[in-house]
Parts: structure tokens; sequence; C-alpha cells
């Protein structure tokens, strides 16, 4: 491990990974690292779409190859909270330097697993991607140097945020953080929890009393029982960004209707494409916005200005 992956150690340790169930873990209980569940994006040899998260990983993937346009090379990706690399990994295969950065040693070790399995190293060889891995929490990135060390000293190109900023002690210090490393013209990708799905969820539950709560309390929680430390409003979190230094591109919701649906109405290729394709019409029809708003997930693409 390289001094700075030592250094990057010091960030608290993961008690327990975060999911989306509705017991096990509470709000002291704040980790980075993702069950695979919600992680796992399509492999190069998988063919069947993840309704969970087939959109967002389309949506990266789009902005990845952008990027890479604009500076004629492959990137340098920061994956915060990266888990298991269902994120990375593709990143990697199409070409790119992913750096993932989570709490979680098992995590990390199963992320180098899979990078083995898909022929990926850590060297970033002139025509290969790579994906590197270290453990550290929200408040590693407070240290600009530890981070740069990183990277290998080169600028960092996109950095991925996806179901991290609700679980950080202080998100509005986390995305400063995030500006002070992101270089200017530098994009990032933010995936958030938002209010509304937990708010329509307790209501398809029976719970109304949760709902009301998640509906009108401060945090978007539900209750003491809910694993979710904090959700987000899509104005509150485009303020904070713009207040922070960055300039919003695109926010649109996702798993709109995927969390929603039971399994079995999603048993087929066609079934999962049909529903994606629902679920992409949704997310950017001009005359329902309010469809966007009730995602279980908020994906905000910015750029951190001059």
């Amino acid at each position: 491990m390289t001094r700075a992956g030592r250094r990057l150690q010091r960030g608290r340790p993961a008690a327990a990974c975060h999911g989306s169930s509705a017991g096990g873990v509470g709000a002291a209980d704040y980790s980075w690292s993702m069950p695979d569940s919600q992680q796992s994006r399509p492999s190069a040899a998988t063919s069947s779409p993840n309704v969970r998260t087939a959109a967002i990983s389309e949506s990266v993937h789009a902005l990845a190859a952008a990027r890479q346009r604009e500076l004629g090379r492959p990137l340098v990706v920061l994956d915060l909270g990266g888990g298991t690399g269902g994120l990375a990994v593709p990143l990697a295969l199409a070409g790119h330097h992913v750096h993932v950065l989570d709490p979680s040693p098992d995590a990390l070790a199963s992320l180098q697993r899979r990078a083995r399995e898909h022929g990926l190293g850590v060297a970033q060889e002139a025509g290969t991607g790579s994906v590197a891995a270290a453990q550290g929490d929200a408040d590693t990135l407070q240290d600009v140097e530890a981070v740069r060390e990183l990277v290998g000293g080169r600028p960092i190109d996109l950095i991925c945020c996806h179901e991290v900023l609700e679980w950080a002690d202080d998100p509005a210090g986390t995305l400063r953080a995030i500006a002070r490393i992101l270089p200017p013209g530098g994009a990032l990708s933010l995936v958030t929890s938002g209010r509304l799905a937990a708010v329509l969820g307790r209501v398809l539950a029976g719970r109304f009393a949760q709902a009301h709560r998640a509906l009108t309390s401060r945090d978007g929680r539900w209750g003491e029982a809910d694993p979710m430390p904090r959700r987000f409003d899509t104005a509150a979190l485009t303020e904070l960004l713009t207040s922070c230094g960055f300039a919003i591109e695109d926010v649109h919701g996702a798993r709109i209707f995927a969390d929603l649906v039971p399994s079995a109405y999603v048993d087929s290729d066609a079934d999962r494409r049909a529903l994606l394709e629902l679920e992409a019409a949704a997310s950017a029809h001009p005359d329902y916005p309010l469809l966007a708003q009730l995602g279980a997930a908020m994906h905000i693409v910015a750029r951190r200005r001059s």
C-alpha cells in the first residue's frame, strides 16, 4: 500500500454497510460502503440490465465519454464510496483510471478481486484502464495533499459521489472538500436519496404518520427507525452545490418506478428494458417534472466553476 493509502486509512472504519432495508443500521453508523445489490452495474459481458442502476450507469458513462472528448484522453476518476467496484470496474474497462475511496476493507477486497477477474491492474498504462483502491471516508477529503498523492498527482477529471452524501456527517463540508480537490471544469456526478420517494413508499406501506413525518421533517426521515440519516430536496441540494462553487448541468430522478415494481413483473430482459425506457421517459418528460422528483434517487451532474 502506498504512503497515501496508509494516510487515507485514518478515516472512520465502516461498522456496517448501509442499504435500503428498514432495519439494522442507525443514523450513527455512517458508512460509504454500499451492498453489492445497490452498487452493481452490468459488466461488458452482461446483457441483462439492472433496473435499479442501469439509468445512472448509462448517464455516468455518457458523462465520462463527453469529458474524454473534451480532454482528448482517458479520465482520472475518483469514486467516493465506490464499494465493490460496481461503477469503477466498468469505467476502467472503458479505458479510464479509477481510484476508489471507501471505508470498508471488505468492500475494497471485493473490488480488487473483481478488477483482477476483468484483467484490470493498478498501473496506469497507455491504452488500458486501471482501478486502484484506498481506505478512507468523508474526512479523508479534507487532506488535499493525501488525495493528490492517491491519484498520482494528476488532476481529477470526474468525481462520482453516489449515495454517499446522505451518510456524511457534514454534507456541506463534504461538497466543499470535493470542490477543493476538483479543478475548474471538472465534473461531479452526485446521486442522493430523494424525500418524496420515501413519502410515497411509507404511504404504500400503510404508514401514514411516518409518511407525514418524512414529508415535513427537516432531514426527510420518517422516524427514529429510519435507516437513512437524511434525504434531500432538489432545490435545496442544487442551491448548496451552487454555493460550493458548482454549476449545475443536469438534474433528473432515477428509480422512479423500479423500487415500486414487484420483481416478478420484471423477470425477463424485455420487461426490464421496457421499465428502463419508461424510467427514462418519465425522468425527462417536459410536461410532468414532478415525476422526476418521485425518484428514489436524484442524479445531479455539475461542473466546478472557474
